[in-house]
């Protein structure tokens, strides 16, 4: 659930970031060299593509939907950082705002480094986002407490109430 929590704020993020670059000068075919700039930051150089490569991730996945809630939170960091930057520093010229998306990814993945984190391209490819969804929805609710559970809930049987 936190996984599935951390990938919906994390595609709002991305539109959110895409907004700002576009407000930063990003022309609309310029968008994946963007984006992949961040990523170059934060995974030390490889692209989207390489990341999937290196992580056996199927071309036709997106990379965001195989990644686990730790190397999420770390992309969702990148992408804020990066808007607020982008925002606070005034940026209105499209290398500059590609600079500064892989700048912060390189600022994120030092933070990691030092402390004693792992490079999020050493980090497996997690299970497939829509697979958790199925796996989640599939899964029988429990509607009954056990005894232990529930015994703050139904109170002393017997008990006479407190005057």
């Amino acid at each position: 659930m936190e996984r599935l929590e951390l990938r919906k704020q994390t595609a709002e993020e991305f539109k959110a970031l895409s907004g700002a670059a576009q407000d930063a000068g990003i022309q609309s075919k310029m968008f994946g060299v963007f984006h992949d700039a961040g990523y170059k930051g934060l995974y030390g150089g490889l692209g989207r593509d390489a990341i999937k490569q290196r992580k056996a991730i199927p071309g036709k996945d997106n990379l965001l939907d195989r990644m686990n809630a730790t190397e999420l939170a770390a992309n969702q960091f990148r992408m804020t950082q990066t808007r607020d930057k982008l925002a606070r520093d005034g940026v209105r010229n499209q290398a500059q705002a590609i600079q500064t998306h892989e700048q912060v990814g390189k600022e994120v993945r030092d933070a990691i480094r030092r402390i004693g984190g792992t490079p999020p391209e050493n980090i497996p490819a997690a299970e497939h986002i829509k697979e958790v969804e199925k796996r989640l929805k599939d899964a029988t609710p429990r509607l009954e407490l056990d005894e232990r559970e529930a015994g703050g809930l139904l109170g002393d049987v017997g008990a006479k109430p407190d005057r």
